[in-house]
């Protein structure tokens, strides 16, 4: 996922705001094998919440019929999250999900694009990187907060909805003889609106 430059210098340095600040709490809840399951930091600023719960409903697309849940390959390597940072005037929620299906990638696209269609009108793109465009403006002047198409080309398929601010995209790939794809859910706020 390639992020926006500035949402990024905006994300690290609420990060660094909210871990610094004295009067903060953590708490962090375990899976069964000792892996960390929940993170919730809470500070007088604002808060950090990141957890690997995450499915579907989260992102507010139902599930095609018959996808899993990507396997790990590694021990760090989530599958799904869902994050949520906040404070001093700037917030983002994202939730992501990698999912795998026996399905063609034409099936998985089609039972998407119906169900993307309830956000508003769906944007197809081709594409090799995944991309979501985060940027965030606090006048309605500095530019478009409509969603477009990164690439004209590619072996992704990637169905966008929605606006820079308020995005539901999915993301389809073949793999073998079915399919990989992401479903990902991005809202961002800045100083005049509320996530």
């Amino acid at each position: 996922m390639r992020s926006n430059k500035s949402c990024v210098l905006i994300c690290i340095a609420t990060l660094a705001a909210l871990l610094t600040l004295s009067s903060c709490s953590v708490d962090v809840k375990k899976e069964a094998n000792g892996e960390d399951k929940q993170v919730d930091i809470k500070t007088p600023a604002g808060g950090i919440h990141v957890s690997e719960q995450a499915d579907a409903s989260d992102v507010g697309l139902a599930l095609y019929p018959g996808a899993q849940l990507k396997p790990k390959e590694h021990d760090d390597d989530s599958k799904s999250a869902n994050v949520n940072i906040s404070g001093f005037g700037f917030g983002i929620k994202v939730v992501a999900l990698e999912y795998q299906s026996d399905a063609a990638p034409a099936k998985i696209v089609s039972f998407y694009k119906d169900q993307l269609k309830k956000y508003g009108k769906v944007l197809e793109c081709r594409t090799n990187d995944f991309d979501v465009d985060t940027d965030i403006h606090d006048s309605d002047s500095d530019k478009s907060d409509q969603l477009v198409c990164q690439q004209s080309s590619g072996s992704k398929i990637e169905l966008k909805v929605g606006k820079k601010d308020d995005q539901h995209i999915v993301e389809v790939e073949p793999e073998g003889k079915g399919s990989n794809f992401s479903l990902v859910y991005v809202r961002t706020h800045g100083r005049h609106a509320d996530i």
